[in-house]
């Protein structure tokens, strides 16, 4: 019996190794995302834009900054004169957080009172928002004892105010559940797209579709719609769920949103469809589709934050279209934001789904097996 296991084994062995694209699927997609893993999948923070808004000439106040410009976990962006410069560079995502130190904080220090430091951060990302607390909280203690031990007293009474913008309670569950309704649309509309072509080869319809009267354009629309209305019920469904069941607020405009919506859709069902027209079986379709998500969830920003990422990746994921797609949710849930802050969004969405439906159908055309 296992003389008979062994020669099978041996068979399928050799039927992997010999076949070209069998080689590809089982070395490439492996390497390909353990370099996306290795270098995007960090949850340390390297760099956090951070600025200050500094009312005290004092040494405490000029000893606390040194400490953070000392960081290297923090870049100083901007050096503040007023405090209504702080909102359009927290909404703008130019800066993490800003520091702001009262007039009266190195006095009240010298006259062994409590003197506050205020930090006011970005609650978007609650993940990156509570990891940069905790680097802070670390600078701050450091910062007490050694003005402690400087001025001889047994306890300093600098005191940590944390006010956090768009998530006061800085909840996970309003960070990832925007972010859950883009990834599940992603994997209902890709799958239903990147397998359909396929399935009609693998059946061997596929042929008889391209002899029928119907046009290039008019078969990729009825191999997109499906996936279309698909994916919009299934994200309507989604985002009732996460305000009336997660209770996560929902402080934009529905319009804003479902634009959003209409262009995400349109740029995953033209990466599904590219994918689909590639495809010879339903089996290279399915790998083509993990191929693709795997790394697109990774470089969206969904779990770690771009801004950490190596230069080169943050580049790459200008061409995911996951990444637009989370920061329209997350504006528009916690924020409030309106079509008219979101087309910086829109429009690099749309430019992929185009793409990849004009390649989709000059392979349709062609026939490209």
């Amino acid at each position: 019996m296992w003389r008979r296991v062994l020669a099978l084994t041996m068979k399928e062995f050799l039927a992997l190794l010999k076949d070209k694209r069998s080689r590809m699927v089982i070395i490439v997609p492996p390497l390909m995302q353990l370099i996306v893993f290795g270098y995007a999948a960090t949850f340390d923070l390297n760099d956090v834009p951070y600025a200050v808004y500094n009312e005290d000439s004092g040494g405490a106040a000029r000893e606390l900054l040194a400490r953070f410009s000392g960081s290297s976990s923090f870049k100083l962006v901007a050096q503040l004169d007023h405090e209504s410069q702080i909102a359009p560079l927290i909404n703008s995502r130019k800066i993490l957080m800003v520091l702001r130190i009262g007039r009266d904080f190195s006095k009240e220090l010298l006259l062994q009172r409590t003197g506050s430091v205020q930090v006011i951060i970005d609650g978007r990302n609650s993940n990156t928002a509570l990891v940069a607390l905790g680097y802070i909280r670390t600078i701050f203690v450091d910062f007490n004892r050694a003005w402690s031990e400087t001025q001889g007293l047994r306890r300093s009474h600098a005191q940590l105010e944390v006010r956090a913008w768009f998530n006061d309670n800085l909840e996970s569950r309003w960070f990832i559940v925007p972010g859950i309704v883009g990834l599940l649309t992603l994997v209902v509309a890709l799958l239903v797209t990147a397998l359909s072509v396929a399935r009609e080869r693998e059946a061997g319809t596929f042929d008889q579709l391209l002899v029928t009267p119907l046009r290039p354009v008019e078969i990729l629309l009825g191999k997109a719609l499906p996936g279309f209305i698909i994916g919009m019920v299934e994200a309507s469904l989604i985002i009732a769920i996460a305000v009336f069941w997660f209770q996560v607020p929902l402080r934009g405009s529905l319009p804003a949103l479902y634009t959003g919506l209409f262009f995400f859709l349109l740029s995953g069902i033209g990466v599904g469809l590219m994918i689909s027209s590639l495809a010879v079986t339903q089996q290279q379709g399915l790998v083509g589709a993990f191929l693709f998500l795997v790394p697109s969830i990774i470089l969206s920003g969904f779990a770690t934050p771009i801004a950490n990422m190596p230069p080169f990746m943050q580049d790459l994921t200008r061409l995911n279209p996951m990444r637009y797609f989370l920061i329209i949710l997350r504006e528009v849930f916690l924020q409030g934001a309106s079509i008219e802050s979101l087309w910086s969004q829109f429009w690099p969405m749309a430019a992929i789904g185009v793409v990849n439906l004009v390649f989709a159908s000059w392979l349709f055309r062609h026939r490209l097996y």
